[in-house]
Order: structure tokens, then C-alpha cells, then sequence
């Protein structure tokens, strides 16, 4: 089995040199087994043939997945525990270990491993998969570490944009030719965009964790619902003041939002081993009062969202395979034109307790590239609590003041339930 690699997935993979990993760290309580561990992950590359895949290229150099017919095992790494953060620096030390495509998987795990409490971690490259697949991963994972008979099925994987994209869609000559339009204009807009002659110096990557209480998190979503916005919307109204008060002139205004593409594209299963994603940028309006600002972004959220096309946009990126080389060199070497990416998978509905063991928290995942700005949060709730990854580096924003950006989205959103109940 195997398929070529869509433009998305060539842009994340780049030539294998520089990783641009994913890690999913999460804390369990009970005792473990080595061959316990190995015998979950095995019946995950049993139901997803992409697990097993290593990447070849072919004589065009073109790279494809390709499932080998022996299995070769996911990698695990024991590591033994000492302290409650050890997971944050195995997480940094995960970011910058590239993967050796060609003979392994795109996928493996770490085991710090304690006496009652242990952390773990999946480590995927972020062409394999996104933040959604990776959360169906874990699901299964913990289903088959509690008993080893649990019934996780088989994966029909996606084998090219043919499964994903509608067939009166993708043959519509009406379609392809305005996907194929549009991806000529983009290719010659990239191609004439004034790039620097070497990629910024991101120097030291960092990593920032925090977490909200239950009953704090259970207050904002309370108050994000009297307000009538999402979550999403306010926390990212949030982040956007954040910048601001600490970067003053510095700040963009402008925050990318993934949105899941299993919203508008139900081809895309849960369980599928998928890496696209679309996107939105939120900005703010900085003469209006916060509040009247939440109501007019979230409208704008609702009209961009409304307005994603994920198959037009699959059939324009899959018509510019040949621009790769130069959209890659305009986000490794343009100049950066937003504050950072902002993910919130939301609330993570994963069973904590089990026969055998407990699952006491889920940290919030981390990502970072070698495609420009590396500024990243990530948010999820798991427990009824919030927690926040903010990932960066310093040549593109000092930790200084990451960790001040960190303080005043705390200190806002607490002003905000403060407010809220006073009045």
C-alpha cells in the first residue's frame, strides 16, 4: 500500500533535514509493563496501515508513503522519572530529533516511567498527522493498554485527495479549472514575493505550561456562553490584548486559527490518520471596548468560517506541487506577519479512569517547524480543566516575553470572571 504525499503533507515533510514534530504528552497513574506498551501500539499500526509507512521517493523525487510488507515496531524510549516537568524537557528534546523516515516510522514514544505515576508521550511528524488524529490515537491506545481484547477496528485509510474530495467535485471541469487558476495566480504571487537571502535565526526554542482549576474553567466557558461567543473566540480576543499590551508596536494583530476539516469534509473520519488542515486568521478592532469587540470577531469568525471550502482549496494546493519550492522559502525566509498560531481542540472527551490504571491529566500538545514564526499556543480541556501549551523561540519572540504575554492572558481572563461576578 502506499500514495503520494499531498502538497500539505511535502510542505511539513520538507526534505527531512529539520523536524517539525508533534507531541502529545499525558500522565498515568498505575503500573506498566514494557510488553503491555508494546502490544498497544502494535494494534494501532494494525489498524492504521499508515503507521507502519516509511517515506520513499520515487525517480522524480517525488515522496511517497509506502507500507513496508514487514512491520517495523514504533520506537519506544524509557526514560526513568524524576521530577513533575520532566515531561516538558523530553517534549523539547522530541521537537528537534528528526526522524529516519526511510527505515522507521513516523511515530514513536517515550515512557518516562515512574513507580505509580508515569508520563508518555507520542511524538509524530506533523505530516502524518494532525491534532484531531492524534487524539483518536490515544483514545485507542489507552483502550488497548487496559485490555488488551478491546475491539479498536480497522482504519479504510485515505489513499489520495480522491477520497476525500467528492468525484462530481473533483471532475467538474468548471472546478478544476478555477483550482487550477487560482494555484497558477498563487504560484506567480509566491514566486514574486521579495524573500531574505537566509532563514531567521530562531536561536533557543521554549516551552510555557499552565493550567486552569476546574472551577476557573468551568467559569469561563460559563461566562464565553452568557456572552455568546465560543471559547475559542474569546480566548483568542484574549491573546490578541496580550500582544499587544507587551509588544506594543511589535504586535501584528493577528492570530492563525487551525479549524478541523472534519467539520466541513465528513470523507475525513475521526480515526483517520490525516494531516490538512484549513485556516483563519482573527485580528481585533482597537478602538472598541473588549467586549464589543468579542460580538463584531465573533461574527467575522463565523462569516470567514462559513466561507472555508476545503475541497476547492485540497484542488488549488494539489495543481501547485511545482510552487513548493518557493512557497516553503517564503515562510522559512519572508518576515513574519502574525502574532502566532492559536489552537484549541476544545474539550477532549477520552475516559480517565480504567480497570488498570487512571489517566490523571492531558497536556495540551506541542508542535514547532523550521516554517518561520515558530510561535505557537495550544489549549485543550480534559477533567473539566484548561490547559495551555505555549511553545516559541527566541529569535522570533523572546521568552521574556512569552512569559509575560502568559501573565497578562491570566490576569485578563481573571478580570474578566472577576468583572463578571461583581456584576
Amino acid at each position: 500500500m502506499k500514495r503520494k504525499l499531498l502538497f500539505g503533507e511535502r510542505m511539513l515533510l520538507g526534505d527531512g533535514t529539520e523536524p517539525f514534530n508533534a507531541v502529545i504528552p499525558f500522565r498515568l497513574r498505575g503500573v506498566f509493563s514494557e510488553e503491555d506498551i508494546k502490544y498497544a501500539l502494535s494494534r494501532l499500526q494494525e489498524k492504521h496501515p499508515w503507521l507502519r509507512a516509511l517515506i520513499q521517493h520515487d525517480d522524480k523525487n517525488t515522496p511517497w508513503f509506502q507500507v513496508p510488507e514487514i512491520t517495523v515496531s514504533i520506537p519506544i524510549r524509557l526514560v526513568n522519572r524524576k521530577s513533575e516537568d520532566d515531561w516538558q524537557e523530553e517534549s523539547k528534546m522530541e521537537w528537534h530529533s528528526t526522524f529516519d523516515y526511510q527505515t522507521k516510522p513516523l511515530i514513536r514514544f517515550v515512557w518516562i516511567k515512574g513507580e505509580e505515576v508515569s508520563d508518555m508521550l507520542f511524538v509524530f511528524h506533523h505530516c502524518l498527522c494532525d491534532g484531531g488524529s492524534a487524539m483518536a490515537l490515544l483514545y485507542e491506545f489507552l483502550k488497548v493498554l487496559d485490555n488488551p481484547a478491546a475491539e479498536i477496528g480497522l482504519e479504510n485509510p485515505i489513499l489520495g485527495i480522491e477520497d476525500v474530495v467528492p468525484e462530481h467535485i473533483l471532475k467538474s471541469v468548471k472546478k478544476r479549472f478555477k483550482a487550477k487558476t487560482i494555484g497558477r495566480l498563487a504560484a506567480l504571487a509566491i514566486k514574486c514575493i521579495p524573500v531574505g537571502r537566509k532563514a531567521i535565526d530562531r536561536q533557543t526554542d521554549y516551552l510555557i505550561h499552565w493550567k486552569f482549576d476546574q472551577a476557573t474553567s468551568k467559569q469561563l466557558i460559563s461566562h464565553c456562553k452568557s456572552l455568546d461567543v465560543t471559547v475559542n473566540t474569546f480566548l483568542g480576543a484574549t491573546v490578541l490584548e496580550a500582544f499587544r499590551k507587551v509588544r506594543g508596536s511589535s504586535a501584528f494583530n493577528k492570530v492563525s486559527c487551525p479549524v478541523d476539516i472534519r467539520r466541513f469534509a465528513p470523507q475525513i473520519k475521526d480515526d483517520h490518520i490525516f494531516a490538512f488542515g484549513l485556516m483563519i486568521v482573527m485580528s481585533s478592532n482597537q478602538k472598541i471596548s473588549f467586549l464589543d469587540n468579542l460580538r463584531l470577531m465573533q461574527d467575522e469568525v463565523e462569516r470567514k468560517t462559513a466561507k472555508l471550502n476545503p475541497y476547492i482549496t485540497m484542488m488549488v494546493m494539489e495543481s501547485a506541487h511545482d510552487a513548493l519550492k518557493n512557497f516553503t522559502k517564503l515562510l522559512k525566509r519572508g518576515k513574519s506577519s502574525n502574532d502566532c498560531m492559536f489552537s484549541n481542540l476544545g474539550r477532549i472527551q477520552i475516559p480517565d479512569q480504567y480497570r488498570a490504571f487512571s489517566l490523571e491529566t492531558i497536556f495540551s500538545p506541542s508542535v514547532i517547524g523550521p516554517l518561520g514564526n515558530t510561535t505557537t499556543m495550544v489549549t485543550s480541556t480534559f477533567r473539566g480543566q484548561m490547559d495551555f501549551s505555549f511553545m516559541g523561540s527566541e529569535g522570533y519572540l523572546p521568552q521574556a516575553e512569552a512569559l509575560a504575554i502568559r501573565d497578562e492572558i491570566i490576569d485578563r481572563i481573571r478580570q474578566q470572571l472577576n468583572y463578571q461576578e461583581a456584576s
